[in-house]
């Protein structure tokens, strides 16, 4: 049973990339999913890469059948932060339910992800229990307990793309580049409220993946920029300045090493390749920091403009205008949902 919130359009955006299954099938699992909560929906379909004619055929009968779906085809491939971003262009509702163009999880768990919604801003599902082989758990511990190392933030499966979440969200964390996957991340990093779900994997998503080694070089360096992202964004100069003071100082006591060495030992600097590499450091530290400081300078000036925080309720005694306030996310969140 829904309440008057929960009425509200839901947008949902399906990128369609190189792993796909047959539209109609697909359609036809989310469309069932949806349709016992009493939800009006939309679809958006980001057609992502090179033409895809099958695919768009399949869309255009299912719209003559006068399904509510919008299509939108990419000149080339952009990747799918980029395909979700221009599907959020056109999105009309204010809830944003995103899946992917295969089966990750059955059609009849979207409803759990709707039913934490009103606790939060936005639900992620994660694959429960997951069924893979020991090589992809082994994968899938090391990446998420090595994010967890970087970040200090828990999640269980960044890879699970079923994850519903008022239009605030979207509105205020831009996704670019493989960002998608650390939306919670990121959401979490702005201030909103982010809960995981349980929900049962489909049978259509297990199969063995193998991955080239670029792919985990790129993981890699992904981790990285949202470690920054999610710690130093807001304060670089503790990043950039941590590096350049333990850079600077090294360099500091090499040089004082060499030079109580030369006062004290009468040793010769002039064929000691130490100097070069006590200066080398000095000044490396020296610049780091003023990389940071420039950093900081920045994000003061735009200081106003960029909140870090978000303003959960706002409580005015009785002859105050406006009354019980919320703000930081739309207001046309559902709060509860049950199948």
């Amino acid at each position: 049973m829904t309440n008057a919130h929960s009425l509200s359009l839901v947008s949902v955006i399906v990128p369609v990339g190189e792993r796909k299954i047959p539209i109609d099938a697909l359609y036809a699992e989310y469309k069932a999913g949806l349709s016992g909560l009493g939800i009006p929906y939309e679809f958006i379909f980001v057609l992502d890469g090179p033409p895809q004619p099958a695919v768009e055929s399949a869309l255009a009968l299912l719209v003559a059948r006068g399904e509510p779906i919008t299509t939108v085809t990419l000149t080339r491939y952009f990747g799918e932060a980029t395909a979700l971003m221009i599907g959020f262009e056109h999105a009309m509702g204010s809830i944003i339910l995103t899946l992917p163009a295969y089966l990750q999880v059955e059609g009849g768990e979207i409803g759990k992800l709707f039913a934490a919604l009103g606790a939060a801003d936005l639900a992620v599902g994660y694959r429960e229990p997951r069924v893979s082989s020991w090589s992809q758990r082994l994968r899938h511990q090391a990446y998420h307990g090595l994010l967890r190392f970087v970040t200090r933030l828990s999640f269980r499966d960044l890879g699970c793309s079923a994850r519903v979440f008022t239009r605030k969200v979207l509105e205020e964390v831009h996704l670019y580049g493989d960002q998608q996957r650390f939306l919670p991340l990121l959401a979490e990093r702005h201030g909103f409220r982010v809960k995981q779900v349980a929900l049962r994997q489909s049978k259509e998503d297990r199969r063995a993946e193998m991955y080239r080694p670029r792919t985990y070089t790129r993981g890699l360096i992904d981790i990285f920029t949202v470690f920054f992202l999610v710690r130093f964004a807001k304060k670089p100069l503790r990043f950039f300045g941590m590096i350049g003071v333990a850079t600077c100082g090294l360099g500091l006591l090499e040089m004082m090493y060499l030079i109580v060495d030369r006062i004290y030992f009468h040793t010769p600097l002039a064929d000691r390749p130490a100097i070069l590499l006590a200066s080398l450091l000095i000044v490396l530290g020296v610049q780091v920091f003023a990389l940071g400081l420039l950093g900081e300078l920045i994000i003061f000036t735009h200081a106003a403009e960029n909140k870090d925080y978000k303003v959960d309720r706002v409580i005015q005694y009785a002859g105050a205008a406006g009354g019980d306030r919320r703000s930081g996310q739309n207001s046309d969140v559902v709060s509860s949902v049950s199948g």
